[in-house]
């Protein structure tokens, strides 16, 4: 344990004093994780939705979506290396990848959420000359929103997680320290990586609990 704890005081002494580049690079993971997160959520929030509309297409599509998250993260980084236009080395091949593993806990969420507004409610929309339009936007999105944004919770913690892995195949972030301590076994530069990693999911989801909250406490008030 002593080993531990020295590393991670060497660790805070080089994000603060001595590696200027960590603050850098804390910046490329921040900035994968979010476009993941946000292109996962375009993609999930609309299909979500549509599979409540055609609920015999949800099962296997929610099947697929589990399939592929139980692939290893490095195996689908070298899958989609060869593909043309979402492949090669570097940042595109990573968002690709994240957006892949955020799908699911968003695409999940959001039709378990719909799904479970009260069918009560959603009769008296239809009986007040609501259209479904009008009966998505202003009755099951909102009651759906609080287990929506767990799923976004999710999905962000995942993707800044799985973004330091990312350098592996050249996409930077905080994974070049974890990768250059690994191959020079210096425990200094492996916690400089992973602390900084450990904190800002951490933030993420801090922030996103924050935010669930505060749109519970905006409903019930």
């Amino acid at each position: 344990m002593q080993f531990i704890w020295d590393g991670i005081k060497q660790a805070v002494h080089l994000i603060f004093h001595g590696d200027s580049t960590v603050f850098g690079i804390l910046g490329v993971t921040l900035h994968v994780a979010l476009v993941s997160t946000a292109l996962a959520v375009a993609i999930g929030l609309p299909l979500g939705i549509a599979l409540t509309r055609r609920p015999r297409l949800a099962k296997p599509v929610l099947g697929a979506a589990s399939v592929i998250q139980t692939v290893p993260s490095l195996a689908l980084f070298g899958f989609l290396i060869p593909l043309p236009l979402l492949g090669g080395i570097g940042a595109r091949t990573a968002v690709t990848a994240l957006v892949v593993y955020a799908l699911l806990p968003i695409l999940r969420n959001t039709y378990a959420g719909i799904t479970s507004v009260d069918p009560a409610t959603v009769e008296a929309a239809t009986g007040l000359g609501m259209t479904r339009g009008e009966r998505l936007r202003l009755v099951e999105l909102p009651l759906a929103l609080p287990v929506v944004l767990a799923g976004v919770r999710i999905a962000a913690v995942v993707s800044v997680g799985l973004a330091a892995i990312a350098a592996a195949i050249g996409a930077g972030g905080l994974g070049v320290l974890i990768y250059r301590g690994i191959a020079t076994v210096d425990n200094r530069l492996i916690l400089a990586g992973a602390l900084p990693a450990a904190l800002l999911a951490l933030a993420v989801d801090g922030a996103l609990g924050w935010l669930e909250r505060r749109e519970s406490s905006w409903r019930t008030s």
